[in-house]
């Protein structure tokens, strides 16, 4: 799923593509997903989008919080967390879609959810996130206020016993850090993602504060991972150390073998010889 690099890497797409562009229709939940989220009730968002002008996109900056896809069509704001995908005029369109936003040139923009994704609609002037995905406003590690101290003040008052994983990667204390860019940045920290709270050395939390600043920056710099796509569906020139596609290779650090263990719901990856438990 797109996380934090990727929604840099597609606002900015979004905004050299779209800006513009006159949405002349808008189809929503055509094809239902049992995990797909809309704000009311999406046969209304053709009457809410249609006519609008695409003048801006935001990685989940502007209006909401870090990890969305926010496009700003005029007075209307669109927040997505699934991919976002672009079709040229005359471009097949994919066969199930979640969203379809047709474009006065006969280009379109889709949203296809793969495991879950959210994809709602309201005035910009008003926060229209229903309560349970209200993440408080915080900022990215892309930005200053995102420094040293900002980042231990995360830890403040969290069970000692907590793991790396659990801090770094659940209840959106990053919005939009997951666990697919989890991974790399315990790897340049050399933490395993099962490490207690209560084992980090102050040095060891200064290698992670300083690898969730760089590696996120290499990810976005790279235009995203490479087990992502981007608008144009194209695969991310960031090379992921540790994912289900690397598994099978060897560290590149120290050339021993990678591991990849079910933890707090859902995979994860590291090398027993890096990243000792």
């Amino acid at each position: 799923m797109i996380e934090l690099p990727e929604t840099y890497v597609l606002a900015d797409q979004i905004n050299r593509t779209l800006i513009g562009k006159t949405i002349r229709s808008a189809v929503a939940n055509a094809h239902p997903h049992a995990f797909a989220w809309y704000t009311g009730n999406p046969a209304g968002y053709n009457a809410k989008l249609a006519g609008k002008k695409i003048t801006g996109s935001n990685p989940g900056t502007g209006y909401t919080c870090g990890g969305n896809t926010e496009i700003v069509c005029g007075d209307m704001l669109i927040v997505l967390s699934t991919p976002v995908k672009y079709h040229a005029p005359g471009e097949k369109l994919p066969k199930s879609h979640q969203l379809l936003l047709a474009f006065d040139d006969g280009s379109h923009m889709t949203c296809t959810v793969q495991m879950w994704g959210a994809m709602f609609c309201f005035p910009a002037d008003e926060n229209g996130i229903p309560e349970g995905y209200s993440v408080k406003k915080s900022p990215t590690p892309y930005e200053d206020a995102f420094d040293k101290a900002y980042f231990g003040g995360l830890r403040r008052g969290l069970k000692p016993n907590l793991s790396v994983k659990a801090f770094l990667a659940t209840e959106q204390r990053i919005p939009g850090f997951g666990n697919g860019v989890l991974h790399d940045v315990l790897w340049n920290a050399r933490i395993h993602p099962k490490r207690r709270l209560e084992a980090l050395t102050d040095n060891d939390m200064e290698a992670l504060f300083d690898s969730v600043k760089s590696t996120l920056a290499e990810m976005r710099d790279g235009g995203g991972r490479d087990t992502e796509k981007d608008l144009f569906n194209r695969k991310g020139g960031y090379r992921t150390v540790l994912s289900s596609k690397t598994l099978p290779y060897p560290c590149r650090a120290c050339g021993g073998g990678l591991k990849r263990e079910a933890y707090l719901g859902g995979n994860i990856y590291f090398c027993p010889s890096c990243q000792p438990l």
